[in-house]
């Protein structure tokens, strides 16, 4: 064979097995490309963001102390409520060596029908060491209620409530000749507020009662729409806004199984509550005047419509026996876009003397409480002709 062709043919295979090396090259690449099309550089797993650890506020740990003896001599927690029939005896007990205990005010009432009032072995409270005990006897349906205890905290002086141990139940007395509970009043006034709600009790002593709230004059029935008005088997009706047209006399109607009777009636009365305290404002018309010369204090609350404000007046020359002019008033005026009323008390202050520098302080106060403010007022020598 010619050296010039194998020279050739040499080339050639070298260059062949050159082309096979790129191709395979060009082949492991391809296969380590993401879906993405970038290269993965490295096989190491991003590092995670340490994971922080949620800690929950601690809770007070409450505690039921309250148990209820049954029929079968056991002792077991009782639930939110209970239902006995009337005549039947209640028995509560609370563990502590010290317990207070809450229960309808009528079981303390000093007549014939407060039983604790009384000091009798069969129904009252008894402490006994380890455990107080609470017991109803002979039942009516008059101690239907809310029963709750909780232990005393006490050192050598005082006595302070741990409510982490507490105990409460409701119980009805079930009487199928009462379905209200007795009340001592037939008629019950009550202030229907314009600044909180409004509870008509009516209790029922069975809680499967319907109950119903009516208007005597002129006689209707007011819906209970779950807003402005809702009722709760526990509580009674409770009148969430008060508005004019709910005064006058309101009462209830249950029924069960056939017998329906009203409750006391209660009369309310429509009365406009302030929300808070007067905020009073002060301003004299001079700080600083000449004997001689009159001037006069500015006393003045911007607040809810409808709402009385009494003012009062302290001033140096009062102890001196000042007399005490003043002009009140009242009006409606517009103030951050809506009516308010301002209510003003103007004290009068003539000639002045040298016994009325000093401080002048005025004290609004409404249904809520009372504000004061003061300001300080300058009386100086007089001036011009008749100076002294």
């Amino acid at each position: 064979m010619r050296p010039g062709l194998v020279f050739v043919l040499v080339c050639l295979s070298v260059f062949l097995l050159e082309f096979a090396e790129c191709q395979k090259d060009a082949n492991t690449k391809s296969k380590k490309q993401n879906a993405g099309g970038k290269v993965k550089l490295t096989n190491k797993k991003p590092k995670s963001k340490p994971k922080v650890k949620k800690v929950a506020a601690k809770k007070l740990a409450r505690i039921s102390i309250m148990t209820q003896l049954l029929q079968q001599g056991r002792f077991q927690k009782p639930s939110d409520t209970l239902v006995i029939a009337a005549g039947e005896n209640l028995l509560l007990r609370c563990k502590g060596k010290h317990i207070s205990w809450a229960y309808p005010s009528y079981l303390d009432e000093e007549n014939d029908d407060g039983r604790f009032s009384k000091m009798t072995a069969d129904s009252g409270i008894n402490h006994r060491g380890r455990f107080s005990q609470l017991t109803v006897a002979n039942s009516t349906g008059a101690d239907t209620g809310e029963y709750s205890c909780w232990a005393l905290d006490c050192d050598a002086e005082t006595c302070r409530r741990d409510d982490s141990k507490t105990g409460s139940t409701y119980v009805f007395f079930t009487d199928p000749r009462e379905l209200f509970v007795p009340a001592n009043d037939y008629y019950m006034a009550i202030q229907l507020r314009t600044d909180r709600p409004t509870r008509l009790p009516c209790q029922v002593t069975n809680p499967l009662a319907k109950v119903s709230l009516h208007r005597e004059y002129p006689p209707e029935l007011i819906p209970e729409d779950g807003k402005l008005i809702t009722f709760d088997v526990k509580k009674g009706f409770v009148i969430h806004k008060a508005l004019p047209l709910f005064g006058g006399t309101l009462y209830c109607v249950a029924s069960y199984q056939g017998l329906r009777q009203s409750s006391t009636k209660y009369l309310l009365i429509f009365t406009y509550y302030p929300s808070a305290r007067p905020a009073a404002t002060i301003e004299a018309s001079s700080s600083s005047v000449h004997a001689g010369v009159n001037f006069n204090l500015t006393c003045t609350v911007l607040g809810e419509t409808n709402i009385d404000v009494d003012f009062t007046w302290e001033f140096p020359g009062q102890q001196l026996g000042r007399p005490t002019y003043t002009v009140e008033s009242q009006q409606s005026v517009y103030a951050g876009g809506q009516a308010v009323q301002s209510s003003q008390s103007v004290l009068l202050v003539d000639e002045a003397r040298p016994i009325d520098d000093g401080l002048y302080t005025c004290t609004a106060q409404n249904q809520q409480g009372a504000t004061s403010v003061s300001t300080r007022v300058n009386v100086l020598p007089r001036t011009g002709p008749g100076r002294q």
